[in-house]
């Protein structure tokens, strides 16, 4: 059991309204308003889904972000439990658009939120003129209200035309891919670092194409802030982890962390610091290069330890 602070108890909710915020849009919003449709109140849920469909393309062309969302009390709250940070390491001039490679996924990613979806660790303070976009699973995007949560944070679509868009209209944009994706998050355990990179290079010619520049970032302790059990790759549990990937782009992770008392054991993550570092190189091709032969030189805060890095999951 890592050592860690004991949050207050606000930042504790605020943490777990993140994750609720979705499942309550998805399993009461929805069907509320499909509730309303058999009512006196029936044009209301007929407009937003009018709406809905002739907004169909707008997460593929730029999202639709709100500041007010964006600069949220609730995301201090959530940057103070562990806490997170994000260390400057360069200047990001406005007049080029930015790739982000994001490593390593962890389990809820809470560090990439933090700091590209949220202004809690004062990202535009810190890097004026540049605008964040944290990509996402795609299919996110065709789930009402969910949409709209999401572009409003700035989250954008992992899809090719949707990097596209963002990277070829105007300069100052910088979107982050979280390259390992979520195969990563079935390796995520404290003490170990495991990197999904060999056949992942998509993002490397997406940049080349654009003439972007590569930022590679590595957010140091990301993977211990939860316990997870890992199940043998013949056991029905890893077979059914597998299958559920396959339907929904996803794991089912079996993981834990601290409950809301001291030395209990719950569902919150540990509090422990998260710490983001990047880079920026106008060469894509040499700048990847020297990150995977220098990340492990990056400044680590105790006690998260990177014992190295593992390559060999495919994907697209």
């Amino acid at each position: 059991m890592p050592y860690f602070k004991q949050p207050k108890h606000l930042q504790s909710l605020m943490l777990l309204q993140w994750p609720l915020s979705y499942l309550a849009m998805f399993w009461i919003l929805q069907p509320f308003f499909i509730y309303l449709l058999f009512t006196s109140l029936w044009p209301l849920p007929v407009l937003y889904f009018v709406w809905f469909f002739l907004d169909w393309k707008t997460p593929e062309q730029g999202g639709r972000r709100s500041a007010w969302v964006r600069n949220w009390c609730a995301w201090t709250h959530i940057k103070d439990y562990f806490p997170i940070t994000i260390q400057k390491t360069k200047d990001l001039s406005p007049e080029h658009n930015y790739l982000m490679g994001v490593h390593p996924h962890g389990l809820l990613t809470f560090g990439a939120f933090c700091n590209f979806c949220t202004e809690a660790t004062g990202f535009s303070k810190i890097f004026p003129g540049i605008t964040p976009h944290l990509a996402t699973l795609s299919w996110f995007f065709k789930i009402p209200f969910v949409r709209e949560y999401l572009m409003a944070k700035g989250v954008c679509s992992v899809s090719q035309p949707a990097i596209d868009y963002l990277l070829s209209h105007g300069t100052g944009n910088l979107v982050g891919i979280v390259v390992g994706g979520v195969g990563e998050a079935l390796q995520s355990v404290p003490n170990t670092t495991t990197l999904i990179l060999r056949k992942r290079k998509g993002f490397v010619r997406t940049a080349l194409q654009h003439g972007a520049h590569l930022v590679p970032t590595f957010t140091f302790g990301e993977t211990e802030v939860y316990d997870q059990v890992l199940f043998h790759k013949d056991s029905w549990m890893h077979k059914f982890q597998s299958c559920f990937r396959s339907i929904f782009g996803f794991y089912f992770c079996v993981f834990y962390g601290r409950g809301f008392c001291q030395g209990s054991t719950g569902l919150l993550p540990y509090s422990l610091p998260i710490v983001t570092v990047g880079e920026c190189c106008s060469q894509p091709q040499g700048h990847l290069s020297s990150f995977l032969t220098s990340a492990s030189a990056l400044p680590t805060p105790p006690p998260t330890k990177e014992k190295g890095s593992k390559e060999g999951e495919s994907g697209t």
